[in-house]
């Protein structure tokens, strides 16, 4: 098998990011875009002694639950994965593809409960990222990273994102062609315009410029050309960001137009969402997914919830509402302080406190202090992709929790923890690997996908963990 070599081979699986999974000369291939029982024939984009990747060149028998893509470019952009896959079929490949993280990284075999899907299928996001970039001819661009790529494939719209995607993309395109502002060239380093982020708060848009200087270039007729084109109250901000990395946002942010945040609601609390503010990119499918946390925690008054990384508190209030009191913990100074306010706004000051820290130094005391009163103890996880510290684990197994919830948005990361906590896995602080006995002081109790992403590889998790006793 060399590189270039198109070859011929029927898909036997589907991989964690979506592609398809054949064998072929004892190797395994992954193959994006393809499909179970599909014979395909494709080339050989780079092969090694471990596996193989390649690329479709064409579909010799289509899967019966094959469909037509949307998106124009899609296969190109590398927003999303699953678009030529029938949703039905995507929830099952998401759910096989838990089940399979489990199995193969924690050593358990649970069964994973029916995805929770969202209202509608595609322009669920609320959320808007948008690189900019420049064309060979040197003319800007705006449009979507490429998979595993920096380079800008332009679009005109995108069907997972909100109505008034094209709408921002057209205002900025004409922004552009009017004043010969340049897009950001990574290699050079030079251009004025780096992104586009856009925030669509119940309706009301945050929209943010990042430049290389701290003076938007022609910015009264960008004003001019949104409140033409975009009709939707919004605020404006220009972030500033000369740096020679991949990071989006710096922490300069200058208020150029509209109110400062805005107002929303999620399950009768109240919050406001700023320029800085961490969202979930699906508000229909966030609000069923806490919703069930607060189900699964059945607290009562005598229940104490310690929300680790609580972020800006909108958890740690739906909890604190059923529980005797809640407890956010969170390393982030301003978001400790949101979630104060989020507290205060909301009349639940006397049942939430707020600790600004790390989880592993400050739960053990909580929870040893808690249990002393006679407390019912819930821990709630809910970690970056990268899953929880080590120490974060430790402490959580020690704890004597009755019960622990983990949200994931990487089923890969949840097993790995998951299989610390039961006992599965152990660890001796350089490297986890399977337990020669397993004697976890938790068990799992249920595991349910919830499609946050839909038409994407990526899926969001909810675990519930009990004593085991």
């Amino acid at each position: 098998m060399d590189k270039n070599e198109v070859r011929e081979s029927t898909v036997i699986a589907m991989g964690m990011n979506g592609e398809g999974v054949l064998k072929d000369e004892g190797k395994v291939v992954f193959v994006p875009f393809a499909m179970t029982g599909e014979k395909i024939r494709y080339r050989v984009l780079k092969t090694s002694s471990n596996c193989t990747y390649g690329k479709v060149v064409e579909i010799l028998t289509p899967a019966e639950d094959r469909i037509r893509p949307k998106c124009p470019v899609y296969g190109k952009c590398g927003g999303c994965q699953l678009q030529h896959v029938r949703y039905a079929t995507q929830l099952k490949i998401k759910e096989d593809n838990i089940a399979n993280c489990f199995r193969k990284i924690a050593f358990s075999d649970v069964k994973v409960q029916p995805t929770v899907r969202g209202e509608n299928e595609f322009g669920y996001r609320n959320k808007l990222q948008l690189p900019i970039s420049v064309d060979k001819t040197g003319k800007t661009i705006i449009g979507f990273y490429a998979e595993n790529s920096h380079r800008v494939v332009p679009v005109s719209d995108c069907p997972i994102n909100a109505v008034w995607t094209a709408d921002i993309i057209s205002a900025f395109n004409e922004y552009f062609d009017l004043t010969g502002i340049k897009g950001y060239c990574e290699e050079t380093h030079t251009g004025d315009i780096r992104e586009i982020a856009v925030k669509d708060v119940k309706g009301k848009l945050i929209i943010t410029v990042v430049a290389t200087t701290d003076v938007l270039p022609f910015k009264e007729k960008l004003l001019e050309i949104l409140q033409n084109k975009v009709k939707y109250t919004f605020a404006l901000y220009l972030n500033v960001n000369t740096s020679h990395n991949n990071v989006i946002f710096s922490e300069k942010f200058i208020h150029l137009y509209g109110n400062k945040d805005f107002g929303a609601d999620m399950l009768g609390i109240r919050y406001r969402v700023g320029v800085q503010s961490f969202m979930q990119v699906n508000d229909c499918v966030a609000a069923k997914l806490y919703s069930m946390v607060n189900t699964l925690a059945e607290a009562d008054e005598d229940t104490v919830i310690i929300d680790a990384y609580s972020g800006a508190g909108l958890m740690t209030a739906l909890l604190s509402k059923r529980a005797k009191k809640a407890i956010g913990i969170e390393i982030v100074p301003e978001a400790v302080n949101l979630a104060n306010a989020l507290a205060s706004q909301n009349g639940l000051s006397e049942k939430i406190t707020n600790y600004q820290g790390k989880c592993e130094e400050i739960m053990p005391d909580i929870i040893e202090r808690e249990k002393a009163n006679g407390s019912k103890i819930v821990v709630v996880l809910d970690p970056p992709r990268k899953g929880c510290d080590l120490k974060v684990i430790d402490a959580v197994k020690n704890s004597g929790a009755d019960k622990i919830i983990y949200v994931s948005c990487k089923p890969s990361t949840l097993a790995r923890d998951v299989g610390l906590i039961t006992g599965t896995l152990c660890h001796d602080g350089s490297k986890i690997e399977k337990s020669e006995t397993v004697n976890g002081k938790y068990i799992i109790n249920s595991v349910r996908p919830f499609d946050m992403f839909a038409q994407t590889k990526h899926i969001e998790t909810l675990c519930e963990l009990v004593r085991s006793e």
